[in-house]
């Protein structure tokens, strides 16, 4: 896989993760408006927001199905588990729960809140230190894996690793969590949940800037005619792209209106921004979240996005949501909690620019980049190719010296065992000619019976058969007896 393949793999897994990181910011920033009913954590233990569905108003009698809720997807962070255990074991505490029901987004953010943590119960306090003790243990193995992975033997050499990955707890204190912990913690992922939205736009900007780079990298390959014949269809789909109806500026009435006339299947003439509000907070909790304002652009999306056609980049059409969405939270979020209260969206609409016809500016209409940065990206990508062909070189000398290595010691083995058989045949000689017993495997003489030779077996039969003849003749008589008549 070339390196442009594996940068664009990456980006298509970071946007199909961010379903699941988005909805983070506002279940952080959310923590005043809960009101703990059951089932729901203190901070970030609700499951991520259910999309908003179209409404069918001609449904009739059919039955009612279920929403399913989207798994609990952690928020990203490094640090998402211990976050979540502590909030867990805080929303046990009544104390805490109740000053969190009055606390407003400025008591979170800033602090005050975490001084509450001194009057918690006892038991809240020791789990909470367990916690901290884990968290910890944790991070110093997954410093020590990094350096052991770098060959870096020292710790100075990753300084600024360190403190980022203890930046959300205090390092100083070890095994027990403090006030000092919780406002860390707080401050760390509100800060570390904003800058998800700028991270996003970059990584986007980078992979436009991959496409442009592919795209002239492919038409180099190709003869004049050819690639004269390419650029001419590119040329034609862009402008195809560019040709689609209206759209119109989200949260303005007239992109509300279409919402509420063919998505919600309502007369335009009775639009009202109360009922409009009511209907598109699914969950009923009061405000419009990241999500459920989200829902609201697919009409407008679906004018200038198709997935079937070969012109239009689903990976466009969410970024194109994103910047909509970013849009209205902008002139309408005005506590800045990345929610919209019901008073919030009234407002909105008070607004001059809420009747404002005005089109919405795609990402078409202007470049996401300039050429100096397409140009230094471009040699980004090189000098990572050269890196990653020098290592695959080493890989592959490496490889080589292996092989090389194992045929040395193959033929030292061969050469070993050789001289083990030469050394025992050796042994064997000298005893033989010595008429010695032969050898055991430890050196010990092995004393066994001969077997006779044939001319020795048959002098002694011969000699047994002399040494019986006598006693095998006929007895005489016995001499100077008296003769009887």
């Amino acid at each position: 896989m070339s390196l442009t393949e594996e940068f664009k793999e990456n980006l298509v897994i970071h946007h199909k993760e961010e379903q699941r990181r988005k909805s983070c910011a506002r279940r952080f920033h959310s923590l005043r408006r809960m009101n703990l009913k059951p089932g729901w954590l203190l901070l970030l233990s609700i499951s991520a927001g259910v999309w908003s569905v179209p409404i069918d108003r001609n449904a009739g009698n059919q039955e009612v199905k279920e929403e399913v809720p989207e798994e609990n997807g952690d928020t990203g962070l490094y640090y998402d588990r211990y976050l979540r255990e502590v909030i867990e074991v805080l929303e046990t505490d009544p104390h805490f729960r109740e000053k969190l029901q009055t606390a407003n987004t400025e008591d979170i953010k800033n602090g005050r809140l975490s001084k509450e943590l001194d009057l918690v119960s006892h038991h809240v306090r020791t789990r909470l230190d367990e916690l901290k003790r884990q968290e910890v243990s944790r991070l110093r193995m997954l410093l020590k894996a990094k350096l052991d992975s770098t060959n870096i033997q020292t710790l100075q050499m990753d300084h600024a690793s360190l403190l980022k990955q203890f930046e959300h707890l205090d390092p100083h204190n070890q095994n027990t969590f403090e006030a000092k912990d919780l406002e860390l913690l707080i401050s760390t992922a509100t800060k570390d949940l904003e800058n998800y939205d700028a991270e996003r736009h970059e990584e986007f900007k980078r992979y436009e800037m991959l496409k442009e780079h592919e795209r002239r990298e492919y038409l180099k390959s190709l003869d004049q005619e050819k690639r004269e014949r390419e650029e001419k269809r590119m040329q034609e789909l862009k402008d195809k792209h560019r040709q689609h109806p209206k759209v119109n500026v989200p949260g303005s009435v007239a992109q509300l209106r279409e919402v509420w006339e063919e998505t919600d299947g309502l007369d335009p003439q009775e639009f009202n921004p109360k009922t409009f509000f009511k209907l598109h907070d699914t969950n009923e909790d009061d405000v419009l979240d990241e999500q459920e304002l989200e829902a609201l652009f697919t009409k407008e999306l679906e004018k200038v996005y198709d997935p079937k056609n070969e012109e239009d980049d689903m990976m466009e059409m969410e970024e194109e949501r994103l910047r909509m969405r970013e849009h209205v939270m902008k002139n309408v979020d005005t506590n800045k909690d990345r929610l919209v209260s019901l008073e919030e969206f009234l407002k909105s609409t008070e607004k001059r620019e809420f009747n404002n016809p005005r089109e919405w500016e795609t990402l078409d209409t202007k470049p996401l980049y300039t050429e100096e940065e397409l140009v230094r990206f471009e040699a980004e990508l090189r000098d990572k190719e050269e890196e990653l062909k020098r290592k695959a070189e080493n890989l592959r000398q490496e490889q080589e010296l292996l092989k090389e290595r194992g045929k040395a010691l193959e033929a030292q083995r061969r050469e070993y065992q050789q001289a083990v058989l030469e050394m025992s045949q050796r042994q064997k000689e000298p005893q033989a000619a010595d008429g010695q017993p032969p050898a055991g495997p430890n050196g010990e003489l092995q004393f066994q019976p001969e077997a006779q030779k044939p001319e020795a077996k048959e002098e002694k039969v011969a000699a047994e058969h002399v040494a019986d003849a006598p006693n095998n003749l006929p007895a005489e008589p016995p001499q100077n007896l008296p003769i009887h008549t």
